[in-house]
């Protein structure tokens, strides 16, 4: 399957899911967390996921990788990389693609990362599973490696534990280590929570660096529509377990055709607000035992009618831009614009 027009020609995704479904057990019986999730990520292209808690994001960044609990969990579907179906692979053959190929930094790098072992050891050891290196030759990599993700005094910062690094070095240690092994591909669920406006923006620059030099793609799960906007170049929202719009940003900051995209754009702080009332969608992300029939997101939705509670697809809604909404030729949803962003396209230098 192609992926969208880059430069008037069609790229061949790195990583392509299909279809993909998760169901949990549970003591009420099997729920279903994401359905027939469907999307691509082209070769150093960075790419944003977003929705509020409970759409489905992190499940889906960790079904990619196969981390899901195989005794509570079932997985349907395809995660094809280059091609080949990645998630009908024995634990062993899918232990060489982590890290090797696809790389996740997790949201919490003080739970992520292993207190009782050095940054610099834990590195290492990720770089000594996948490539035949000493440990002399390891240590040496997780120093240079510290070094490149902007942590000043690495040759001594490599012998810390993570307590002793601040918040914002450890998600540059846990970046590190996911780095370590050169993967093609990465899931940074979070990278920038918790963290001060600071450190963030220097995280996202870090990104947006890795993707322009190394040609890694990346797979940007957040909840900040600002971070998105400010170094991807597609859009993916997801809402109650679905995938609800796929565009390119800007068109999901100007004109999204989706009303629950529509409504996270309208819901950022903006500049000329002062004294007047921030919008807030509606309600809440319905449970996963007790989903509503037909769109997901209707009973939150301002301009639901009789007919949404029938079945929703992605249709076309303009270039390369799908949306789960059969009203959406009738609607005019506001958006809102940011014209100081310049959006980097994959492999260009990228301008702050």
């Amino acid at each position: 399957m192609n992926g969208p027009m880059t430069g008037g020609q069609l790229w061949t995704p790195l990583l392509d899911v299909r279809d993909l479904t998760v169901s949990f057990r549970t003591p009420a019986g099997e729920v279903q967390a994401i359905r027939d999730v469907s999307f691509s990520v082209g070769p150093g292209e960075l790419v944003g996921m977003v929705g509020e808690s409970g759409s489905g994001k992190s499940v889906t960044g960790l079904s990619v990788l196969g981390l899901l609990p195989a005794r509570s969990s079932r997985t349907e579907g395809q995660v094809l990389l280059d091609g080949r179906d990645i998630l009908g692979l024995d634990e062993r053959a899918l232990a060489g693609v982590r890290g090797r190929e696809i790389s996740m930094i997790f949201q919490e790098p003080m739970t992520a990362l292993d207190p009782v072992f050095t940054v610099g050891r834990q590195i290492a050891e990720t770089l000594r599973r996948h490539r035949p290196v000493s440990r002399r030759a390891a240590r040496a990599r997780a120093v240079e490696m510290l070094g490149e993700v902007g942590i000043p005094a690495p040759h001594r910062r490599v012998d810390d534990y993570p307590h002793q690094l601040s918040g914002g070095m450890r998600q540059r240690a846990m970046i590190a280590m996911a780095l370590v092994c050169g993967p093609r591909l990465l899931i940074a669920d979070e990278p920038t929570t918790a963290l001060d406006v600071t450190i963030q923006a220097q995280i996202l620059e870090l990104l947006r660096t890795i993707s322009r030099e190394h040609g890694t793609a990346v797979l940007l799960i957040t909840h900040d529509l600002g971070v998105v906007a400010e170094v991807c170049q597609r859009l993916i929202t997801m809402y109650a377990g679905e995938v609800v719009e796929q565009c390119p940003v800007d068109a999901a900051l100007e004109s999204p055709q989706h009303p629950y995209t529509s409504g996270l754009v309208r819901a950022v702080p903006g500049a000329g607000q002062r004294g007047t009332s921030l919008y807030a969608i509606p309600g809440r992300v319905p449970p996963l035992t007790d989903m509503p029939e037909g769109c997901r997101f209707r009973l939150r939705c301002e301009h639901a009618i009789d007919g949404c509670e029938q079945p929703q697809h992605l249709l076309p809604a303009g270039a390369a831009h799908l949306a789960r909404c059969w009203r959406h030729p009738d609607l005019d949803l506001p958006g809102v614009v940011y014209p100081q962003v310049v959006h980097p396209q994959p492999h260009q230098e990228a301008r702050p």
